[in-house]
């Protein structure tokens, strides 16, 4: 089983897809050249991880997409796409207007917890995947949480505060889909 990784949720694998690339960003949470940014540490380190997290959510939803034998874990790994690079593009948006960078490649944790998942197939896959979400979502939430009530920036929290919801509805997901695939 997978140990569960950092910010998994709700930040997809398109960070700022052209935008970055054009400007010459790099792949960490840095300070954007010339940009003064203005957050405290903690709010920095959350985009970094945040964006790791997504980058990873959703490199483990394509994995889903290619190797899962539920109908049902393919479903929710689409949707992990889907939500998560939506919401990373929304971190993505924000970061920029602070001057802080996101990632946009995995660090080396997160692109060993995807080899791992990636010599999986079928059922094998399904209820490791699956209990990687149920992990991954309850730690999110939990930082997500801690954001939304102590984030210096007013915006950081305000986006924390809104992702919220959706990352609970995929920890309810997750935990049911789960409980149908662990014991085949």
């Amino acid at each position: 089983m997978l140990k569960p990784v950092l910010f998994t949720i709700m930040l997809g694998a398109a960070i700022l897809p052209a935008s970055t690339a054009a400007q010459g960003q790099g792949s960490t949470g840095q300070q954007a050249q010339g940009g003064d940014t203005k957050l405290s540490k903690s709010d920095r380190e959350f985009i970094e991880k945040a964006g790791q997290g997504g980058l990873l959510e959703v490199r483990l939803g394509q994995l889903a997409q290619q190797r899962a034998a539920s109908p049902e874990v393919k479903r929710f790994g689409q949707r992990m796409i889907d939500d998560h690079s939506a919401a990373n593009k929304r971190l993505a948006q924000l970061a920029q207007q602070k001057g802080v960078l996101v990632p946009q490649e995995l660090d080396q944790e997160h692109r060993e917890n995807v080899d791992k998942l990636s010599k999986k197939t079928g059922t094998e896959f399904d209820r490791a995947y699956m209990s990687t979400m149920v992990d991954d979502h309850e730690h999110d939430v939990e930082k997500f949480e801690k954001a939304s009530k102590e984030a210096k920036d007013a915006e950081l929290k305000a986006f924390a505060a809104a992702t919220l919801p959706q990352l609970r509805e995929h920890l309810a997901q997750a935990k049911q889909i789960h409980g149908k695939v662990k014991g085949k």
